[in-house]
């Protein structure tokens, strides 16, 4: 490939009605970086930056960067680090979820609007590797993802720690009386002891391994412990390959297709991993103007066994996942179940990646595929009058003993309602009761925040109950365990059947009939429906008003309906 056989500094020229005066005045001011003549005629490979003080998974990134920057040198390329957006999980209100299509929005226009012939993604936290992916896809170029990876486990007493599975473990402890405030105070000061994402399989680990399923990472890194040197070698590597992607003419459209995106369910469902992902999965597909069904989901996940054991399901974390073989090993063990022709970053098919001699694998950690720790996937959807367009259960998270059953519902209104009520001691609920939250959904004033783990009343945790069925339209953490239906749509703020279920009616939930039921006659439904004031309201100005005007619910990926492949009026 010659220097001048991909456009560099002259693709996109700014506007000023004279393309020869743009270049010179572009190159003038490029000069002013220090860049020789020689260098400003290489290929330019953008690398997006994450880095945030507001972002603690994202601690790394500079070092990322700078690697990348080395192999993309090395290969013959101009690197140029851009910033965007950065979405650290915990410090954002209402909710990460509600930035995800803002970041991907300035991811978009700037990988569009700047000029550059290929871009590398630094991601890490839940909603920024899904957001990169949204963006790259809309903007067309070549890309490539690279992960800031998880973080290392710590100790507590002789406990291994490793958030943020084990800090809701903790904090059930310390709901159920049976840890003081001085041990919670010692267990927080010890959760999150190194940069990186969260140690389990929450929704940054499920991402970054689905985007190794995809094809867009280079294969083995997307398990890479944050702190390794290996993360390091990664990022000098992914620079390389971002040269070779270049080269070799392929886009991420040509890696991201409807055979990938099926590829990435099947890992999905084998990993146990997060039910955020099939939002994020569903929105990344719909960029690409592919439509994921939750019908074809239950059919990949009746067909898909469980074979990875990490938390918040199993014993084990990340770093144990990636010395037993990484997704390597998931994917190796699938393999009869993939698309083995779809194109990744490397430049090779998933078959050719896979027919590499396979390396030692820890069946602790990854099962075979003929000696799953579950016979089906990790999630199923439910559909029914209580959830039309569907309903998410993570059955990998869950007693099965609550999978089959008809109980009351002691419903909640809002997060401030369940906030104010749940650990009232005269609050009537019984084990056998279901709790439902209402107006947590997409279109809700919280615009569907990690809700749906709903807090096990006080009285009944101190009594010794861990599990009860819990449903809302709200979502929940990756790294969150229990009996939890999710994503209930229409939502309740949209006027779906969940905005008119009331204290004391029955519902019945049947996971073998994938089913989610209001047992209340149409008569009484349509009356409430005539009562029940809606909870959605738009928002003056600003984001929070195109967010509530754009927004689409769970089934369709929470984009915005003109950022889709094929853009919808409402």
């Amino acid at each position: 490939m010659s220097e001048d056989s991909h456009p560099g500094l002259s693709r996109g020229l700014t506007n000023y009605g004279d393309s020869d005066f743009a270049r010179y005045l572009r190159l003038a001011n490029a000069r002013s970086m220090g860049y020789s003549t020689s260098m400003l005629r290489k290929p330019v490979v953008g690398i997006a930056s994450t880095y945030s003080e507001f972002n603690n998974c994202h601690r790394s990134v500079p070092d990322l960067v700078k690697a990348v920057k080395r192999g993309v040198l090395a290969a013959g390329g101009l690197p140029l680090e851009f910033p965007t957006i950065s979405l650290g999980e915990p410090y954002l209100n209402p909710t990460a979820l509600f930035f995800r299509n803002l970041m991907a929005m300035d991811t978009e226009e700037m990988v569009r609007g700047q000029p550059m012939d290929v871009v590398v993604l630094i991601g890490g936290c839940d909603k920024t590797v899904p957001a990169q992916l949204m963006g790259a896809l809309s903007a067309g170029l070549p890309a490539i993802q690279l992960v800031t990876g998880p973080q290392s486990t710590n100790r507590w007493r002789g406990e291994r720690l490793g958030a943020c599975t084990d800090c809701r473990r903790f904090w059930g402890r310390f709901r159920a009386g049976e840890l003081n405030q001085a041990g919670i105070d010692e267990v927080e000061g010890q959760l999150v002891a190194t940069a990186g994402t969260c140690a389990v399989m929450g929704t940054a680990s499920t991402m970054a391994s689905l985007s190794e399923a995809l094809g867009m990472m280079l294969p083995g890194t997307a398990t890479i412990p944050a702190v390794h040197a290996d993360r390091l070698r990664a990022a000098e590597a992914t620079g390389a390959a971002a040269m070779n992607l270049l080269r070799a003419g392929i886009r991420i459209g040509d890696v991201i297709t409807e055979k990938s995106i099926e590829n990435a369910i099947r890992v999905l469902l084998a990993i146990g991993g997060s039910t955020n992902a099939i939002i994020h999965l569903t929105a990344i597909a719909g960029r690409a103007g592919i439509k994921v069904s939750l019908d074809r989901m239950n059919e990949l996940s009746d067909t898909t066994p469980v074979l990875v054991d990490l938390k918040p399901t199993g014993p084990f974390y990340m770093e144990d996942l990636h010395e037993a073989g990484g997704i390597g090993a998931v994917l190796r063990e699938l393999k009869p179940l993939l698309h083995l022709d779809c194109m990744t970053v490397t430049g090779e098919t998933l078959g050719q990646r896979l027919a590499a001699e396979a390396q030692y694998v820890d069946r602790n950690v990854v099962r075979a595929l003929d000696a799953p720790l579950q016979p089906v996937g990790g999630l199923v959807a439910l559909f029914g009058s209580l959830a039309p367009r569907g309903a998410i259960l993570k059955r990998a998270a869950a007693d099965p003993a609550l999978f089959e059953k008809e109980a009351r519902a002691i419903v909640f209104t809002s997060l401030e309602d369940l906030a104010a009520r749940i650990d009232d001691p005269d609050l009537d609920v019984e084990p056998d009761d279901f709790l439902v939250l209402q107006n947590a959904g997409p279109l809700s004033p919280t615009a569907m925040p990690e809700a749906g783990y709903l807090p096990i009343p006080q009285k009944l945790a101190r009594a010794g109950v861990k599990d009860m069925v819990r449903i809302s339209d709200a979502r929940m953490s990756g790294t969150a365990y229990g009996t939890i239906v999710l994503h209930v749509t229409p939502d309740a703020a949209s006027g779906g059947p969940l905005a008119f279920v009331r204290t004391g009616d029955r519902i019945r939930i049947s996971v073998a009939d994938r089913r989610i039921d209001l047992l209340v006659d149409e008569a009484e439904l349509a009356q409430r429906r005539q009562t029940t004031k809606l909870a959605a309201s738009v928002p003056s100005r600003g984001y929070a008003r195109l967010f509530h005007r754009e927004i689409l619910l769970a089934d369709e990926g929470c984009d915005f309906r003109s950022l889709t492949a094929h853009p919808t009026r409402d």
